[in-house]
């Protein structure tokens, strides 16, 4: 089996979003992804991510939120922020770690101004969903076929 890309996906807190993205590379990508994700600024996963992924039989329970910096060290083909704050927050990386930006809404801050919690789980849904789609057209967006394939995307 070819070695996997080694996706950081990066959010704010590390609580929700990225969160999502990498329980959806998991279920997804198994062989082609190593996902993980982190924060700038973490605090605490998400009680209705972890739900709204539950829905769909993808467990995020035992995942943590966890700093970007954390994985200093670590072997990282690609970091994916998933919100403009991260993209702007994001420390400098080494020049050998690709980025890629594609900004999702926040759930929690969308869910202040719902009437009902179900209300509120209607912004993680969608959100949810779109992350899907996302994470589906990876190894498209990537522009491999073969993770061990150095090549820019594209090229």
């Amino acid at each position: 089996m070819p070695e996997r890309w080694r996706i950081v996906f990066v959010c704010t807190g590390n609580a929700c979003r990225s969160q999502m993205a990498e329980g959806w590379a998991r279920k997804l990508w198994p062989e082609k992804v190593d996902p993980r994700s982190a924060g700038v600024l973490p605090t605490r996963l998400d009680p209705r991510a972890v739900r709204v992924m539950a829905e769909l039989g993808i467990d995020i329970s035992s995942q943590r939120s966890k700093h970007i910096e954390e994985l200093a060290g670590s072997d990282i083909d690609w970091v994916v922020t998933v919100c403009d704050n991260a993209k702007a927050m994001c420390p400098t990386l080494p020049d050998d770690i690709r980025r890629i930006h594609v900004g999702f809404d926040d759930p929690p801050s969308l869910s202040l101004k719902a009437r009902s919690e179900e209300d509120a789980l209607k912004h993680y849904r969608r959100v949810r969903d779109e992350l899907r789609e996302f994470v589906m057209g990876l190894p498209r967006l990537l522009g491999k076929s073969d993770p061990t394939d150095t090549r820019e995307p594209g090229a």
